[in-house]
């Protein structure tokens, strides 16, 4: 981008918007110094001309230039082109000098506004301009070459442009650190996300396997049933189709609980866990299956929903492994309050199996892999113990409250 492009960027406001190549630009509060600067320095001079010369020789020019370039500078937050705007200063100054060289202070405000407006090396070339024209000037004024006058001007700005020049730099550094810190958050933000995707396929997978996947599971079972006793126990077939519906039902339930992501109807009562994991064991043996029986140890503490519909899930699904392949005759559920956990036992008496092969072992291995996903996402434990022929005991810890 050329000095004409650089100069077309607008000043909005009350305040100085600067090019992005700007050495200053940014820097906090700046503007307000270096407009106070500058108005007291260009009447400072102007005082200093009258006291020393009078309103007579020069002054009827060099105080109305002073006036013009003091209007000039406060046209500041309504001009539209910068780069004219601040050569425009920079004449007007040029004439105050070489009429009244007490004008070479207001040099250092001006050149910061440069610094502020101009591109890199363009504010170089005008503060150099500048030096020159104060060097000049202070020695046409004295008659002799003084090299404090000439070295002076020159010091000063080559120290003001290098500083400014490594505080662009740092400046630079600084927003490239935010940048990457900006993509780095990015990058993260996408990870996360990814992995929440992940987390709710996982809950979904275990929530459709431990209800619509074992709801179908029994009522192919009773439907099979009822056809075996189609015609030799037709009273007992009805009552197998009649429960295989009643499980339909409640699977269609279980559709609509998992889409709308809502937790399980606990109803009322102090002991309302405890009273749906009743109603859970009793639906997990209606189409036949073991006994089951429901115990409650501690007093009942209330139990966040999370935490509520993973123990039902965790009921539900354990009840379904036990009815389709332990081969047992009684299952036992406890359901034992704590003061910050509550903990559901689950044991058969059926054939047992094998933990570490579970694994391999098909839907009873998703089962009980879907189990310990969704106790530990809680932040609980899962206990698992069996060994073939002597049957299974399951413990899962829950937190009162998911962590």
């Amino acid at each position: 981008m050329d000095d004409a492009a650089a100069g077309a960027r607008t000043y909005a406001g009350p305040t100085m918007s600067t090019s992005k190549r700007g050495i200053l630009a940014g820097v906090d509060r700046l503007e307000i110094w270096l407009h106070a600067a500058f108005a007291v320095l260009t009447v400072a001079s102007a005082i200093r001309y009258v006291a020393g010369h009078g309103l007579g020789d020069r002054a009827p020019v060099v105080l109305p230039v002073a006036a013009v370039l003091l209007l000039c500078y406060a046209a500041l937050p309504r001009v539209s082109w910068p780069t004219l705007w601040f050569a425009a200063l920079v004449l007007l100054w040029l004439v105050l000098v070489l009429l009244a060289p007490s004008f070479s202070w207001c040099a250092v405000p001006l050149a910061f506004v440069g610094l502020r407006v101009l591109p890199y090396r363009a504010a170089v070339a005008v503060i150099s301009l500048m030096t020159v024209a104060v060097a000049v000037a202070w020695t046409s004024m004295l008659d002799r070459v003084d090299p404090t006058v000439v070295l002076g001007p020159i010091a000063v700005a080559g120290l003001a442009v290098l500083a400014y020049r490594a505080l662009e730099r740092e400046s630079a550094r600084q927003r490239a650190l935010l940048a990457e810190l900006s993509e780095a958050r990015s990058d993260l933000a996408e990870s996360q996300h990814a992995a929440g995707v992940l987390a709710e396929r996982s809950r979904l997978s275990r929530e459709l396997h431990d209800s619509v996947a074992q709801s179908l599971s029994s009522i192919n079972l009773l439907l099979r049933a009822a056809e075996q006793d189609w015609q030799s126990r037709p009273e007992s077939a009805r009552g197998h189709v009649e429960q295989a519906a009643l499980t339909a039902r409640h699977g269609l339930d279980d559709v609509r609980r998992v889409v709308r992501d809502l937790a399980p109807e606990l109803g009322g009562g102090p002991d309302a866990l405890g009273d749906a994991l009743r109603r859970t064991g009793e639906r997990a043996v209606a189409g036949g299956g073991p006994e089951v029986g429901v115990l409650v140890h501690g007093d009942p503490v209330p139990v966040g929903d999370a935490v509520a519909t993973a123990v039902l899930r965790t009921a539900r699904g354990a009840l379904a492994n036990v009815v389709e392949h332990a081969r047992a005759t009684r299952v036992m559920m406890t359901l034992t309050y704590q003061e910050d956990s509550v903990t559901l036992d689950i044991r058969d008496d059926g054939i047992g199996f094998d933990p570490a092969r579970t694994s391999a072992d098909g839907v009873r291995g998703h089962g009980l892999a879907g189990i310990e996903d969704r106790v530990r996402t809680l932040g609980g434990e899962l206990t698992v113990e069996s060994a073939p022929g002597d049957g299974t005991a399951l413990a899962a810890r829950f937190p009162v409250r998911a962590s």
